[in-house]
């Protein structure tokens, strides 16, 4: 998979390079690269923003900018995640649906975000007929300073799904979050007591089947405590 991030700040995308993701990184699993927005501007400030058309507070970024930093990265078979709080909320479905993509390019907004023409343009006819797909993408239901920690986010839930990321593939069958919905069950280690807290008899029982009912049990409760 080749994953392209767009923002002012690509310092932020250090953390690609850590764990997981920079062996994944490695072995040549995923292809990353990030590019600063700054560089396609012009003007002697670098500016990627102007003020609002029809007034209000913020600054709203160029689509000039974003075009020409975009077009660029623009092959058949993208998908093109535009991160904004007004985005359809991501999740582990939407995770694992991305996780099957070739090609996936995050552009990070910041102030008021990315003038709305950007995400018309690149959802046109044009770019459809070349199955370019445009998703405007929420992690949550607030607000942070930009798109670069959204995309952060986004980028270990999708990979970690890709063949060859985990060390252990068997962990995907049992996930916090899984396609249907359900949450993991408490799990717990040694020792056996812990600062006068003991794990539940059953666990330590080897009854396989008594053991998969209490899992299931407590994630059905876990699920009710966390409404």
């Amino acid at each position: 998979m080749k994953i392209d991030a767009v923002s002012i700040f690509p310092d932020y995308f250090a953390p690609l390079q850590l764990s997981l993701l920079g062996k994944a990184s490695d072995a040549g699993i995923v292809d990353f690269h990030i590019h600063d927005l700054r560089a396609f501007a012009s003007d002697n400030h670098h500016a990627v923003d102007d003020t609002p058309y029809g007034g209000g507070a913020g600054m709203v970024m160029l689509p000039e900018i974003w075009g020409l930093a975009l077009d660029r990265l623009m092959v058949d078979e993208t998908d093109l995640i535009i991160l904004t709080p007004a985005g359809k909320r991501f999740d582990q479905l939407m995770a694992a649906r991305l996780s099957s993509a070739s090609h996936l390019v995050f552009a990070c907004g910041r102030y008021e975000g990315i003038d709305d023409r950007v995400r018309q343009h690149y959802s046109s006819d044009q770019y459809s007929k070349r199955n370019i797909r445009v998703h405007e993408v929420s992690i949550g239901d607030y607000v942070l300073g930009g798109g670069e920690v959204a995309s952060l986010v986004m980028i270990e839930a999708i990979t970690r799904l890709l063949p060859g990321v985990l060390g252990n593939p068997e962990s995907l069958s049992e996930e916090s979050h899984n396609e249907d919905g359900y949450l993991e069950y408490p799990n717990f280690t040694k020792p056996s007591t812990w600062r006068d807290i003991s794990v539940p008899e059953i666990l330590l029982s080897g009854n396989h089947g008594e053991i998969a009912k209490w899992r299931a049990e407590a994630a059905k409760q876990r699920a009710a405590d966390n409404l």
